[in-house]
C-alpha cells in the first residue's frame, strides 16, 4: 500500500489511532496487543509481506501523539518501529498481528553485555538492543536478566537487562538499524509533543471552568500569559517535528537530535506548569498528568539528561 495509490493522509490516522488506544487503555496488557493491531497501529510500517500497511513513518507519528495525548502504557512506539526493521520476517508478522510485543532498549548494547532504559520489559516477548557495531539484534527476554529501575516510575519501570545468556531471535543490519534510530526519535518527540497537547487541553478546560472570586481563573492575567505561552512552546514543537519529516533547503536529511531536545525540554515545561496549575491535582487519580510528565523523564533520561540539547549546540559550533 503507498499513500499516493489511496490518497491516504497522516492526520486521518490520528481519530482512528485515538479510538483504538483508549480501548486498550481499558484492557490487560495482552488484550491491549489484539486491539492496537486490530486497527492496524501495531503494522503501520511493518512490510505487507508481515501484514502491514508499510507506510511512511510520517503516518505513524499521529499515532505517536496519540499514544502521549492519552497517556497510553503500552510500548507501541517500540512495536511500530521494530516490526517494520524486521521487514517481511515472520517475526514482524507476528508484532504487526499483536501475537507479540517488543521493547527497545535505548542504552548499552549486546557487546557490552548489559542494556537499559527498556519500557515494560517485564510484560514483553522481545527486546531490540544495539548489537555494538553499528547494528541490532533482536532478544528473546525469556532469556536475559531484568532488573527494574524504578527511580523515575515506580508503577512502571524501566528495565535493565543483563544480556550474558541472550538468545539472539533476529539481526537489523547498521544501515537499517541507524534509519531506525532516525524513526524513533521522530517518534518519541511525537509521543512527548502529544503528552503536552493532552495536558495543555486538560488545563485549559480546567482554568475557564474553575471559578474565584466570581471570575474564571482563565480570566485572570497571569494564567493567560502562561497558558499562552505553554501554547507557544508546544506549537514550536509541533512545526520542529512536522519540519524534520522533509529535506532541508539543499535536499538533505534533518538531523533529529535537535528537534527531539527541544520536544522533551518543551513538553516537561507543559506538563509541569500544568499541574502546578492544577493546584496539585496533577498528582491525583482524577487528574493523571503526572503519568505523562515521568515518560517524559524516562525519555529524557534515556538520552542523557540533557545531553541531546548540548550536541546539538556543540554540533552547531563546530559547523560554524
Amino acid at each position: 500500500m503507498s499513500a499516493s495509490d489511496n490518497d491516504l493522509q497522516p492526520e486521518e490516522f490520528a481519530q482512528a489511532a485515538a479510538d483504538a488506544i483508549a480501548d486498550a487503555q481499558a484492557r490487560g496488557f495482552r488484550e491491549a496487543a489484539t486491539v492496537l493491531a486490530s486497527a492496524g497501529l501495531c503494522g503501520v510500517c511493518a512490510n505487507e509481506d508481515a501484514g502491514g500497511l508499510a507506510l511512511g513513518i510520517e503516518f505513524a507519528l499521529p499515532i505517536a501523539a496519540e499514544a502521549g495525548k492519552l497517556r497510553l502504557q503500552w510500548p507501541l512506539l517500540e512495536t511500530i518501529l521494530i516490526a517494520k526493521a524486521l521487514g517481511d520476517s515472520p517475526l514482524a508478522a507476528e508484532l504487526a498481528g499483536g501475537q507479540r510485543v517488543a521493547t527497545w532498549a535505548l542504552q548499552g548494547s549486546l557487546q557490552d553485555g548489559f542494556a537499559g532504559h527498556a519500557r515494560y520489559a517485564r510484560d514483553c516477548d522481545w527486546v531490540l538492543v544495539a548489537n555494538g557495531q553499528g547494528g541490532g539484534a533482536l532478544l528473546d527476554l525469556a532469556s536475559v536478566e531484568i532488573q527494574d529501575d524504578a527511580a523515575l516510575d515506580p508503577e512502571h519501570p524501566q528495565s535493565w537487562l543483563t544480556l550474558g545468556g541472550a538468545r539472539v531471535l533476529a539481526e537489523v543490519d547498521a544501515s537499517t538499524f541507524t534509519a531506525l534510530q532516525r524513526d524513533s526519535e521522530i517518534l518519541i518527540a511525537g509521543f512527548v509533543n502529544g503528552a503536552a497537547e493532552g495536558a495543555l487541553a486538560a488545563t485549559a478546560a480546567y482554568m475557564s471552568t474553575r471559578v474565584q472570586f466570581g471570575r474564571p481563573l482563565s480570566a485572570k492575567q497571569a494564567v493567560r500569559h502562561l497558558l499562552a505561552r505553554m501554547r507557544l512552546v508546544q506549537e514550536a514543537s509541533n512545526a520542529g517535528i512536522q519540519r524534520v519529516l522533509r529535506t532541508d533547503e539543499d535536499g538533505r536529511v534533518r538531523s533529529t537530535g535537535p528537534v527531539l531536545a527541544n520536544a522533551l525540554a518543551n513538553a516537561a515545561f507543559v506538563l509541569e506548569k500544568s499541574i502546578h496549575l492544577h493546584g496539585g491535582m496533577g498528582f491525583t487519580w482524577e487528574v493523571p498528568l503526572h503519568y505523562a510528565l515521568r515518560e517524559v523523564r524516562k525519555f529524557d533520561a534515556a538520552f542523557g539528561s540533557g545531553s541531546l540539547a548540548r550536541k546539538a549546540g556543540l554540533d552547531f559550533i563546530q559547523s560554524v
